[in-house]
């Protein structure tokens, strides 16, 4: 039954929504917490959010506070092919054979391909590069590809970022006499393609530090090693390391291992960028020479997305121009060029939300009996529908599976191809298995996927995909999950604790940026602004201290309870010259105490009668309902004119909601729009009561 369905609140003048949440807390360990202190003099609340990333001990706490601490092994020891690649790359390089990149149009193929091009130029190559068309050619290298590279005379093939499910291409490459250096990170099919050599973490066993590099991780590895070997390094390893490092952010890969170590390295090379594309890149999203001195976290976080944007709705080659040239005015133009883009992304992104959302709403999509949710239409760019199936993900807190028509022939939508996203219980891959004889490609891993298949096919693949949604989720799991770190009061935010959290940079996959909850906050003020953002000062009654809080596209909760438990993250806030710590809303959930008192309100407003049934019809928020009250039962039911009942026990929190008791979902009665229905029916059955007695008299 979808929000749609169970609308008994609509048309209300205020608040629309109230943020329905599963909040999972990570277990309080102070006396870790306390031990750990010994060793990095951090504060508890710091050591329990590094106790939650399995940081447990002094040991492994000085290398996750200092990764540059860790005797790393050599990529040699761990990539069993690595000089081989070493050796063909020399060989190639000294023979003046022609050598191509096969890329890939997304931002860790982009970056990857920039990353070599600029190495292999360095060290004196004869290279170039090709990138299969998204629309025409779809993702990796392909057989037309590997036959233009052959008329052409290219001896030696290196791709980035894919490469390792293409055994037919590979296959070809080899029938034609060609050397094939795979360089992947992607999963491993059955039977490796016969390439000359391969590089993939995913062949290294799962303790090696270099197991979560993204394709960039390799590229650069492959790069820095040959340059080694030619002994000509110098000049190189910083260039290299700044474009490893916006390729392995805008590709979200884990921020463990090498990752960590090497992006946090090149985070701080990224505000004095001697490439002229990074820096017309920074000049174009606005960072100025004051914001370079800040956090270096920031800026890197905030140049990738105008990379991926680039890979998802525009042409690779402008990216791989920006991240290879040494002329300034180029540089800047393309620069340019993908600020536009990522505007245009923005929006793209905004309409096909709201369109989506108007779909699951107002058709609607019952994705909680289904528990999945499945929504398709013509029209929408593909680039960028993962990104929206995230957004969903974070709104209805479901299994997200978004599609958009395409056509083969150029006249009919005959395909439907989309993304997936999902939540922690469900394994995306595993369901796009579950559907395969349905499917035409697909891919991915448990927490996202991409898929195409016939048009005709989307009923029973909505079908197979609810089937196996039963076979692994509970109705309890269909609503958003925040994950929290530590209780904390408002008291204890302060700079000291920021500044300590901040030392634990870059938040990210396998990282994340740590959440706090305090209950029993006031909400003393509360605003919308921008575009549709909510502005509020908190207050802890207990401790007296307020602070300000920013909730991002909360705007249709407005105006939120003045008693809350709030989760959140820490920012911190920079204006007129003033800096503060402010608080970033991720979730809230009414206080319990406060619910109590709510029930008690309802058990006092209860009319106790001899009377078996008592009814009313009233009118509430622009709606018609009939509401009787059962008094043997000690149960009141509201019903609205779409025959949907709102039942609930006297001195119970939790109701049923739904046509049938079957088909019903529980609620909590404490929450709005429910306590104010209840209690404008109540108020009616007393009107009632009152009117009967009068005519009786």
């Amino acid at each position: 039954m979808s929000d749609r369905q169970t609308h008994l609140e609509s048309n209300r003048p205020v608040r629309k929504r109230f943020p329905n949440q599963r909040w999972q807390i990570a277990t309080a360990q102070p006396q870790a917490a306390s031990e750990l202190s010994a060793s990095t003099g951090f504060l508890p609340l710091v050591n329990q959010v590094m106790i939650n990333r399995g940081i447990a001990t002094s040991d492994l706490a000085q290398i996750y506070i200092e990764p540059e601490t860790e005797e790393l092994p050599s990529p040699l020891e761990e990539f069993p092919d690595l000089e081989d690649s070493v050796e063909l790359l020399k060989q190639a390089i000294a023979d003046s054979e022609q050598i191509a990149i096969c890329g890939d149009y997304d931002a860790d193929g982009m970056t990857s391909t920039a990353l070599l091009l600029r190495a292999l130029k360095h060290l004196g190559a004869k290279v170039d590069y090709a990138i299969p068309s998204r629309m025409k050619d779809g993702y990796g290298i392909n057989k037309r590809i590997v036959e233009e590279f052959a008329a052409n005379g290219v001896g030696l093939i290196l791709t980035v970022d894919n490469g390792i499910s293409a055994y037919d291409p590979i296959a070809r490459a080899v029938e034609l006499g060609l050397s094939v250096i795979i360089t992947d990170h992607h999963d491993l099919p059955e039977n490796l393609p016969p390439a000359d050599a391969i590089l993939n973490p995913k062949l290294l066993p799962d303790s090696s530090p270099y197991k979560g590099l993204a394709g960039v991780g390799v590229a650069y590895i492959l790069a820095i090693a040959t340059a080694k070997s030619l002994g000509k390094l110098k000049g190189l390893t910083n260039p290299i390391l700044e474009l490893f490092t916006l390729g392995t952010i805008a590709d979200l890969a884990p921020l463990v291992g090498v990752n960590r170590r090497w992006l946090k390295r090149g985070l701080r090379a990224l505000p004095n960028s001697q490439l002229v594309g990074i820096q017309a890149l920074m000049q174009v999203a606005g960072i100025d020479e004051a914001q370079k001195q800040l956090k270096p976290d920031d800026i890197g976080f905030r140049l990738g997305p105008r990379i991926n944007a680039v890979g998802r709705i525009g042409d690779p080659q402008m990216v791989i121009e920006l991240l290879t040239t040494d002329e300034p005015g180029i540089a800047l133009e393309r620069a340019m060029q993908c600020e536009q883009i990522n505007q245009q992304r923005r929006q793209l992104c905004e309409q096909i939300e709201q369109e989506a959302i108007a779909l699951v709403e107002s058709t609607p999509i019952p994705w909680q009996q289904e528990r999945v949710l499945v929504v398709v239409a013509a029209g929408w760019h593909h680039g960028v529908i993962g990104i929206v199936a995230s957004r969903l993900v974070e709104r209805y807190g479901v299994p997200v599976f978004i599609g958009t028509y395409e056509s083969e022939d150029g006249h009919s939508a005959s395909t439907i191809r989309g993304s997936a996203r999902s939540i922690d219980e469900f394994n995306v891959f595993d369901a796009l298995n579950y559907c395969r004889d349905l499917l035409g490609k697909y891919g991915g891993h448990r927490a996202a996927g991409g898929f195409s298949f016939p048009a005709q096919n989307l009923p029973q693949v909505k079908q197979r995909l609810s089937e196996f949604a039963y076979q692994c989720l509970e109705v309890e799991h269909l609503k958003p999950l925040v994950k929290i770190d530590a209780q904390a009061s408002l008291k204890q935010i302060n700079f000291q604790l920021y500044e300590q959290l901040e030392s634990l940079q870059p938040w990210g996959i396998g990282n994340s940026t740590p959440v706090f909850w305090t209950p029993n906050v006031r909400v003393i003020e509360q605003k919308i602004i921008g575009k549709n953002h909510l502005k509020l000062t908190l207050q802890d009654d207990n401790s007296q201290c307020q602070i300000k809080a920013l909730a991002w596209r909360w705007g249709e909760y407005f105006r939120l309870p003045e008693h809350l438990d709030i989760a959140y993250k820490l920012k911190e806030n920079h204006w007129q010259g003033n800096t503060s710590i402010e608080l970033e809303l991720v979730g809230v959930r009414l206080t319990p105490a406060k619910g109590n008192r709510n029930i008690a309100s309802l058990n006092k407003r209860m009319p106790h009668n001899d009377t078996k049934s008592q009814k009313a019809v009233f009118t509430h928020s622009g709606r018609i309902y009939v509401c009787s009250l059962q008094q043997s039962l000690q149960e009141l039911r509201i019903r609205n004119d779409r025959g949907h009942v709102l039942a609930v026990n006297q001195g119970d929190r939790l109701g049923l909601l739904g046509k049938t008791r079957e088909e019903a979902k529980q609620v909590n009665v404490t929450q709005p729009p429910y306590f104010q229905l209840i209690k404008a029916a109540l108020a009616a059955i007393e009107d009632e009561q009152k009117a009967s007695k009068g005519k009786t008299n």
